[in-house]
């Protein structure tokens, strides 16, 4: 929030007044309480930077006559009616403008929004800057934003009401460059898209999944993840009513040494503050039993401007003198000591607070009484300084850097989606809410109550001014129980420089359990995957009269067959250049091909219903499986088990004797399971252990099943039409799918929740992918290099001149081979 202080008034023209009562606010340029004068006086006003008396004699004569009025209803739509006389008789100064050459786009009136005030005035975006002129020349005269700088924007509920738009320049820092409030949603509307189109990744809106998934994998921090939430729902650090929350993480405020490796050491992130406390819990929840409907638990919240100045008294003193008329809160009400504070909230009656981002950050100035402020005397005669910190922390920065620490050790990183789930999740609201100990007066919810349905003006004031003041719950992101974050295990490596306590620092360790070196062939992966830019073509071939449908390969590289809807599968050598072999099993499209194990047998699935098993060494067919009762579509194997997909809507799993296969024998084929759908099923894949299989119909359903009880696990219809192709991770945590709907979806396995969704430019037909990238084919026959994590493309390879139909990648990810539309399978090589 703006740490600055109230503006004053400066004067050039001088002219005396009588008053009644008078308000004296920062005497001597001290902050202090307000000194209230009663009786007839005689006042002097002196104004600066104002070309007429007669304007503000004006004003002044405007808002008296206001404050003469009954109502407050009628009082506040008097000031606004004056507000738009003014807005509407002055306009931006286009000689402000940075450039001759600047074009604009648009101007209108706005409010900026700070703590506990909005600014009205008047808004110019241009061709290279938005620009801000308030009124009364405060903060300063104009404020500029260059368009090319900005790297975050946030449409925002302000009062109740999609009016707000909140614009970032940074991609970490929680105070934003500039929060404006418009007066029609259309105006704020226009300048976010116009805006936007100016953001390097204007396709997408900033959403929770896009980056839930980049939390969830490593590449953000749980404090900048909860940074981004609190934006996503409304907090803004400039709306008090909606500060950011953060959880407290803490509970040991009474060691000398601070044990991170100790559970106890923590607070219970599945609960919200008030359930934390059984006994007190017992009490609401019998005092809740007795409520008339609506009833809720806690009588106050987590957060509200009041809890958020109660924290920040000692940076912005002003801010908490205007919202509680001139006075502090009584000294032995303060924010004395973090250790009482925490005490309190968990035995208060009516104390369930959270905490704000300051108690994460680097600046420790809200923790001391840096500007000497008179914030009284408590009842043991001491007066009111800096904040009393655990024993465990030697001074405020060792305080935060410990309290960061905290917020990102193992602990938190493995419960910190259970926290999210009460205040920005499926815990937020409903039935989930209630069984969580969750459930907060009605008011505090959005839509709790339309203000603009209220007739009566004085009502509708009341009541827009308690939910501001009472505490508002943050919008709701998730209706579905979130994703845990993928955690590598921690252990400390650090002592303090200024002491022998084990420190603050945590780092991950990856254990193995013979070397505690990472695999050198994941290390290859990576490595190979960082560079996939630089696939080039080593070679194309066109040896099929249709769509090429599927590729294997043999173990040593030297044959690579392929299916064809032209009904054949063909062997090419990769030495000689050139096929060696067809076979045609029917006279029906083949599907897909896959190679067994042993390297010897080359599977087929047909449109005719079958699967065909051909021997590598004998050079003919060796054996039928008549499985399904239509085409089957696409094929799995692991340990001697056959996985069939069939557009009969089934999945069926088949055990195959292993020594038929060895010997070139008849194969002997049992039914293991069969897994009914609603759909045709167009795809299925296996996890890296064979534990999991997932399948894709035709109608957008994705499924997640147990291979070893055959359950399932997860539904999830995720896409709008037929789904190509899906395929898990290489650790198992997610299932990416893409479809004929163009989007590629990131489902995570554990919830079922969609947490990544990308709208493509086109289908994407096949694909390959390590968790983060994604090497994909598509409709136009392109190769595409897409980033997940900041979804985004990296790089399009020109590949077949139709859609890209298969697509195999080796072990190692140095060699990829892709059949198209177009009749042609392209070999791939990774130039280092």
């Amino acid at each position: 929030m703006s740490r600055g202080h109230l503006s004053s008034l400066f004067l050039v023209y001088r002219f005396p007044s009588h008053f009644f009562q008078v308000i004296y606010i920062k005497e001597s340029n001290v902050i202090a309480p307000y000194r209230n004068e009663r009786g007839e006086k005689k006042v002097t006003f002196q104004l600066e930077d104002w070309s007429k008396t007669e304007d503000v004699v004006q004003t002044l004569l405007q808002l008296h006559r206001a404050s003469c009025l009954e109502k407050l209803g009628d009082q506040t739509a008097m000031i606004a009616a004056n507000l738009q006389s003014r807005l509407a008789r002055s306009s931006f100064d286009k000689n402000c403008f940075q450039s001759v050459a600047e074009m604009p786009h648009m101007e209108c009136a706005v409010e900026m929004v700070m703590p506990l005030v909005c600014n009205p005035g008047h808004v110019c975006i241009t061709d290279e800057s938005l620009y801000f002129q308030p009124l009364n020349g405060y903060p300063k005269q104009v404020i500029q934003i260059k368009l090319n700088r900005v790297r975050r924007i946030y449409k925002r509920r302000h009062g109740l009401r999609p009016l707000g738009l909140e614009v970032f320049c940074t991609e970490n820092d929680f105070c934003s460059d500039i929060y404006l409030k418009f007066y029609n949603s259309a105006d704020r509307d226009e300048i976010y898209y116009y805006i936007a189109s100016f953001l390097e990744n204007h396709m997408m809106e900033h959403t929770a999944e896009s980056y839930m998934l980049q939390w969830q994998r490593g590449h953000l921090s749980n404090y900048q993840y909860l940074l981004h939430l609190n934006n996503l729902a409304d907090r803004s650090c400039n709306d008090l009513s909606q500060y950011p929350v953060f959880p407290w993480v803490i509970a040991d405020y009474t060691s000398t040494q601070l044990d991170m490796t100790n559970a106890a050491t923590f607070r219970d992130l599945s609960k919200p503050v008030g359930a934390l406390n059984k006994e007190r819990l017992d009490q609401l929840l019998a005092r809740y039993r007795g409520m008339p409907e609506p009833r809720f638990l806690y009588g106050s919240h987590y957060s509200s401007p009041g809890y958020v100045l109660f924290y920040l008294v000692r940076v912005a003193p002003e801010h908490m003198l205007c919202l509680q008329n001139g006075r502090y809160d009584h000294a032995d009400r303060m924010f004395n000591s973090i250790g009482d504070t925490w005490k309190n909230c968990l035995e208060g009656a009516t104390d369930f607070k959270e905490l704000i981002p300051e108690f994460y950050g680097d600046d420790c100035s809200f923790l001391e009484n840096k500007l000497s402020l008179g914030l009284g005397r408590r009842q043991n005669g001491s007066s009111v300084g800096d904040v009393v910190l655990p024993a465990w922390a030697s001074d405020t920065r060792d305080f935060l850097q410990k309290h960061k620490t905290a917020l990102e050790s193992q602990y938190v990183s493995e419960n910190l989606h259970e926290w999210i789930d009460l205040v920005f999740g499926f815990k937020q609201r409903g039935s989930e809410a209630v069984a969580a100990h969750n459930v907060f007066h009605p008011l505090t919810y959005e839509g709790g109550v339309d203000c603009d349905s209220i007739v009566d003006p004085d009502q509708r004031i009341a009541m827009l001014t308690q939910i501001l003041e009472f505490g508002q719950t943050p919008k709701q992101l998730f209706t579905l129980p979130h994703p845990q974050r993928i955690t590598p295990r921690f252990h400390n490596i650090t002592r303090s420089p200024s002491s022998s306590s084990p420190v603050s620092e945590l780092s991950p360790a990856f254990q193995s359990e013979d070397s505690s070196f990472e695999d050198l062939t994941e290390e290859s992966r990576k490595l190979a995957w960082a560079n996939m830019g630089n696939l080039k073509p080593i070679s194309s071939h066109k040896i099929h009269k249709e769509a090429v449908t599927g590729i294997a390969v043999t173990r040593d590289g030297a044959a690579i067959f392929s299916t064809s809807q032209d009904s054949t599968l063909k062997m090419f050598s990769k030495e000689l250049k050139d096929f060696q072999r067809s076979m045609s099993f029917s006279n029906m499209a083949l599907s897909s091909c896959l190679m067994l194990a042993n390297g010897k047998t080359v599977v087929c699935s047909s449109w005719d219903n079958n699967v065909y098993f051909y021997s590598i060494p004998y050079g003919r067919r060796q054996d039928t499986l008549m499985g399904h009762d239509d085409a089957v579509s696409e094929m799995c194997w692991f340990d001697d088990q056959l996985y069939t997909a069939s557009w009969d809507s089934t999945v069926k799993v088949w055990q195959c004797a292993s020594d038929s296969l060895s010997s070139h024998k008849r194969s002997q084929f049992q039914l293991l399971a069969e897994l009914e759908h609603d759909a045709g099923v167009n795809t299925i894949g296996l996890n890296p252990a064979g534990t999991l299989l997932v399948s894709g119909c035709k109608d957008g359903t994705v499924t997640i099943w147990d291979t070893s009880s055959y359950g399932t696990l997860q539904q999830v219809h995720c896409h709008t039409g037929t789904i190509h192709h899906m395929a898990f991770s290489p650790d198992s945590r997610h299932v990416l799918s893409v479809g004929a709907d163009s989007c590629m979806k990131v489902t995570d396995v554990q919830t079922g929740m969609v947490i990544s969704s990308v709208k493509a430019e086109e289908e994407q037909r096949r694909f390959c992918w390590d968790g983060n990238s994604v090497l994909c084919g598509g409709q136009s026959g392109d190769l595409l290099l897409w980033d997940l994590l900041s979804n985004t493309v990296i790089k399009r390879i020109p590949a077949h001149s139709g859609a890209v139909t298969a697509l195999w990648m080796s072990e190692l990810c140095s060699t990829v081979i892709t059949g198209g539309e177009d009749r042609q399978i392209i070999l791939w090589k990774l130039q280092s």
